[in-house]
């Protein structure tokens, strides 16, 4: 199985050197001094239990690369419909690309079922770019625990104890090339797991990001620098049981939201929404932020204080020139 990792930055990076180190024909899109370095010196990983170091084919150019099975894609939501046309030509007719996504992804409302199946958000694939090069069809959707950063070129620093990757794809169906890149994975530890109930598992980390993203944003901290104030938990778990209740709206039960504020209250580890923000990136203000409360808005599910932080979160992005409203 060939497969390519378009973004090889800190979770991109940390798949691709997993991959190589299990043996995987991998490749790997990046850009710049990091490319540079990778080609020139090779992919060094971190861990907690050792360094990783690999030599996938690494490039610039994704038209020299053979046609894909798997494209692992691990590039912020706003740059996707830039380059979606490349990872569609980069797929086998019958390829799959799997998006390593904070929030609501594009392909969302794919096989969804109801009222709303196939609706496209406009906001994350205003052209329909996506839609129609890569197709919803060929859409893995992917969940990812595990803090990383690039501390240098050609360098990834995996951050976490336990690094964790949840697949599937929309209309819950197998796929014997997800079980093939579970099995490559697992054993080097990055443990991965298939769900044919992959809204569930976006809608349990987006809940999260929901809270510890728009508090980062305005804090510049970590989550166990935030939550140990009394008024903010509070907040936060209001947050948390609104965010419920719009998955819920959508069919979704993603699980104890109080067992997840338990984990963010004791994170050291700042939302990368907010290293964005410090670093003057593009921010994953519509994916993160924005679609969920549009559909909380379609839905008639309240959400005051979601609709209060989020804002204001917002209006920091624009305020730091990050974000502009793309509309539905």
């Amino acid at each position: 199985m060939k497969i390519c990792v378009y973004g090889a930055g800190a979770v991109g990076g940390h798949i691709a050197g997993r991959l190589g180190a299990a043996g995987a024909d991998v490749s790997v899109v990046a850009r710049g001094r990091h490319l540079a370095a990778i080609q020139q010196h090779g992919l060094r990983v971190e861990t907690r239990d050792g360094e990783l170091v690999t030599h996938p084919t690494a490039t610039d150019r994704p038209g020299d690369l053979e046609p894909q099975d798997l494209v692992i894609v691990a590039v912020k939501a706003p740059a996707l419909p830039a380059i979606a046309e490349h990872i569609g030509a980069l797929l086998k007719n019958d390829g799959l690309a799997l998006f390593v996504l904070n929030g609501i992804p594009w392909w969302y409302f794919h096989a969804h079922g109801g009222p709303l199946d196939g609706t496209r958000l406009s906001r994350l694939d205003p052209e329909g770019a996506l839609w129609d090069h890569v197709r919803p069809e060929r859409a893995v959707g992917a969940v990812a625990y595990t803090a990383g950063s690039m501390p240098a070129p050609g360098v990834i620093r995996a951050e976490n104890p336990r690094n964790r990757l949840l697949l599937g794809r929309p209309d819950g169906t197998a796929d014997a090339r997800l079980d093939e890149l579970s099995a490559l994975l697992n054993p080097g530890g990055l443990e991965v797991a298939v769900t044919p109930k992959i809204r569930d598992a976006i809608w349990a980390k987006l809940t999260m990001n929901l809270i510890g993203g728009s508090l980062a944003v305005l804090s510049a901290s970590p989550m166990k620098d935030v939550l140990d104030k009394p008024a903010v938990a509070g907040t936060a778990k209001a947050m948390a049981t609104e965010a419920a209740a719009i998955a819920r709206a959508l069919g979704c039960y993603p699980g104890s939201p109080e067992e997840g504020l338990t984990k963010l209250a004791q994170s050291g580890h700042l939302q990368s929404i907010a290293q964005d923000l410090a670093a003057g990136r593009p921010m994953e203000i519509d994916a993160m932020f924005r679609i969920p409360l549009d559909l909380a808005e379609r839905l008639q599910v309240p959400t005051p204080n979601l609709d209060l932080v989020i804002e204001l979160a917002t209006q920091r992005a624009r305020a730091a020139d990050l974000y502009q409203d793309s509309g539905r």
